[in-house]
């Protein structure tokens, strides 16, 4: 017995052992098999896992030397953006870590010695570029050594002493660079800033036309009845939206606002699916004869510098892509920002919106620009920049006069307009029963008559009462979420509700 399972073992071991040598062989045939993998060859830190896509425009190739190939352009940008995606966060974080992987020893001696200076009077620099336009001026015969001039290079950037922001500034710097071929990839050799271009453009005035147009907004906030804040991807149907817009329109209203989700959208890479369903929803819209404002960046929340050029790339996409509709009114860059000044910081969110409100209006300068803030004591913010000044208001309605007169106070030159208001008529113990059909009618019956007195724009919130609230939207509170469910003028089942009265007679 002893002996058989002495067998037993020496073979089950024999068997063990071959297989691990045939397990490691084929490890090394597949490695030795494998093409180079940077980031396990660089020692690249974490953040470069996202992308960094600032605007780059090439000058055409004209070039001394060897004709550059297009996949070797391609090589040369993606290093040499990384190249200053890894020269920012060393910046930021005062750490050497990466920088050796783009840049060669000479190239990296004053980089070094900025982060040593800033290191000992406790500074940082948190920037990003945001547009570049390089041209390259020589491609040496052997395709290992280029040279490039960067004109104009768009920077922005936030300086911190000891951890408190000290100066914020954007700058235009131009630069000629060396970058060498090795290991396969491309290394800056030197970087020397030049000066810049003499030449300066001349904003280009919007018209204001639009004025008009924002001044007749007689609206409403749209979702589909069965998928509020998720009514595009698979769950899309033309034929619903065009039948809601019928109703909008039967209301005696002219617009509606939608929302463009960002990270449902794709992020930087626009999902096409998607943004074809948005066109689409507009072509609906010319076809009910109503106009569409915007709202983009729904649920976005990071506005850290280092994501700015991915936000830009997803904006930059939608806005080039529906500039030209027939439909479109005006563009909404963000849905009540000012709930994240706690979270992410005032100064940061503020940032973020002055420099996508510049890039909107160049990328569209004929349709304007606002931004939803989520109520009017907080509404005077950026209200140079913006085209109008767009207010949310749910408190109750005789205080609402004050808060507009206050508001008109602080941004006389402006059109104001309500952005979002309504009543919810859910009557149960989350609402302290205090809500009712008939408490909604009589509320949107007083709001409208300070809106009519005082030709106030407007829009509502919503058509429909929705059965599902996503949690992501008001949290999972019971309370929150009952209550947001009975906002519609047409209940659960598509049936007019008290209030639908009011609002046709008012409209």
């Amino acid at each position: 017995m002893n002996r058989t399972i002495y067998r037993v073992l020496l073979i089950l071991s024999f068997l063990a052992l071959n297989g691990l040598i045939l397990f490691g062989l084929s490890s090394v045939w597949s490695y030795l098999n494998t093409g180079a993998d940077r980031s396990k060859m660089l020692h690249l830190p974490q953040e470069l896992s996202a992308n960094y896509l600032p605007k780059i425009e090439w000058e055409p190739l004209e070039n001394d030397g060897r004709p550059m190939e297009k996949q070797t352009l391609d090589e040369i940008e993606r290093d040499y953006l990384k190249a200053w995606q890894i020269r920012n966060i060393a910046l930021e974080n005062n750490s050497e870590y990466g920088v050796a992987d783009y840049y060669t020893d000479s190239a990296r001696v004053k980089l070094f010695s900025i982060l040593d200076l800033n290191r000992t009077k406790n500074t940082t620099v948190k920037s990003a570029t945001l547009r570049h336009r390089p041209k390259l001026e020589f491609y040496s015969t052997d395709g290992k050594i280029i040279v490039l001039t960067d004109t104009n290079v768009e920077r922005y950037e936030e300086i911190y002493l000891n951890d408190n922001l000290i100066l914020k500034q954007k700058s235009t710097s131009s630069y000629q660079i060396m970058l060498l071929l090795e290991d396969g990839f491309w290394r800056i050799r030197h970087f020397v800033e030049i000066p810049s271009s003499k030449t300066k453009t001349i904003p280009q005035k919007k018209n204001t036309s639009f004025d008009v147009s924002i001044s007749k907004i007689r609206g409403i906030n749209y979702y589909p009845k069965k998928t509020p804040w998720n009514m595009f991807g698979k769950q899309f149907q033309d034929s619903i939206i065009d039948r809601d817009f019928s109703k909008i329109k039967t209301l005696g209203l002219n617009t509606v606002r939608i929302f463009v989700p960002y990270d449902a959208f794709g992020k930087a890479e626009v999902d096409f699916e998607k943004l074809e369903q948005l066109k689409r929803t507009l072509d609906l819209a010319t076809r009910n004869d109503l106009k569409v404002m915007v709202t983009l960046f729904d649920f976005y929340g990071d506005y850290g510098i280092q994501d700015w050029t991915i936000s830009h790339r997803h904006a930059e996409q939608i806005v080039t892509e529906l500039k030209n509709h027939k439909a479109l009114l005006a563009w909404d860059i963000k849905n009540e920002p000012d709930l994240d000044f706690k979270s992410r910081g005032k100064e940061k969110v503020l940032a973020w919106l002055e420099q996508m409100i510049s890039s909107v209006n160049e990328w569209d300068k004929l349709h304007p620009v606002t931004i939803g803030w989520s109520s009017p004591e907080v509404a005077f913010n950026l209200s140079q920049e913006v085209d109008f000044v767009s207010f949310h208001y749910y408190r109750d309605a005789p205080s609402f006069p004050k808060a507009y007169e206050e508001l008109k106070n602080k941004v006389p030159s402006k059109n104001l307009v309500l952005q979002e208001f309504g009543y919810s008529s859910y009557d149960g113990i989350w609402n302290a029963f205090l809500g009712s059909q008939e408490n909604q009618a009589k509320y949107h019956t007083e709001i409208q008559k300070t809106l009519e007195e005082n030709n106030i724009p407007f829009l509502f919130w919503t058509l429909y009462d929705f059965e599902e609230i996503p949690s992501s939207v008001v949290g999972k509170l019971p309370w929150r979420k009952a209550r947001q469910k009975h906002f519609g003028i047409f209940d659960f089942d598509g049936k007019q509700k008290t209030v639908y009265p009011v609002i046709i007679t008012r409209h």
